[in-house]
């Protein structure tokens, strides 16, 4: 973990509630895809986690979603605006598990964290296939950036407005044979990529955080080996580890 000042350089809208922003600092600590920052915001007293879309040579890309006060402030900051940042946060996406095929499905805000992990499986001469699941076309985003870096991309809206209609588990027949999931999103979503999935896989969970670095106990869960903290041991949980609470 290292805490650095970064400086935003852009900060758009992707959607009606979802933005990206690129600031440039110190992203040393940032080495495997998944793993997630925490911004402190003035006047708000828990950092704001957030996962890391890409990291390279100084420059950091964060695409969150309006959710709520401290995201909403976010929105609002405009280029040349200075960051409080602690970078190299959480555990991340095991890339040397993937196999040849490997298949990467991601929900809603899950979608940013796997664009790192497909620049860096493409890059790796892995057959990339993306599912990306959203409510409706109004909500889309990154598509094509999935497709810029070679990957073949799979759209679901639940009301069928762009894509298939129905959940990202309802095209796994289209995306074909398939070496390893990685997958981030809703716990729902992940559950039922759990149950579809044919094969092992990393499972990336969402979770409330107090400090982001392990020391609250506030995001523990329950797995086979024991309780585990989101935020440090986590935020990505092998498939075979996990217990799903009733």
């Amino acid at each position: 973990m290292k805490q650095s000042i970064f400086i935003i350089k852009e900060n758009i809208a992707l959607t009606h509630d979802v933005w990206k922003m690129v600031l440039e600092g110190d992203t040393s600590e940032i080495t495997r895809p998944g793993q997630f920052v925490n911004i402190l915001l003035d006047g708000l007293y828990l950092r704001r986690p957030i996962s890391v879309h890409d990291a390279e040579d100084g420059v950091l890309t964060l695409i969150y979603k309006i959710v709520g006060v401290g995201t909403a402030r976010m929105s609002e900051m405009k280029p040349g605006h200075s960051l409080d940042v602690l970078t190299g946060l959480g555990n991340g996406y095991d890339v040397t598990r993937a196999g040849a095929r490997p298949l990467l499905i991601g929900g809603g805000v899950g979608v940013p964290p796997l664009y790192m992990l497909a620049k860096q499986l493409c890059a790796a001469g892995c057959e990339v296939t993306v599912i990306l699941g959203f409510r409706s076309a109004r909500d889309v985003f990154c598509k094509e950036a999935f497709e810029a870096l070679g990957a073949r991309v799979l759209v679901t809206t639940e009301d069928g407005t762009y894509g298939t209609r129905g959940f990202v588990t309802g095209v796994f027949d289209e995306a074909g044979d398939y070496t390893y999931t990685y997958s981030c999103g809703p716990e729902p979503m992940l559950r039922a990529v759990y149950n579809a999935s044919g094969t092992s896989g990393e499972y990336s969970f969402e979770e409330r955080m107090g400090c982001g670095f392990g020391a609250c106990m506030g995001c523990s869960c329950k797995t086979l080996y024991g309780n585990k903290r989101i935020c440090k041991d986590g935020p990505v949980l092998v498939k075979e580890e996990i217990v799903w609470e009733k």
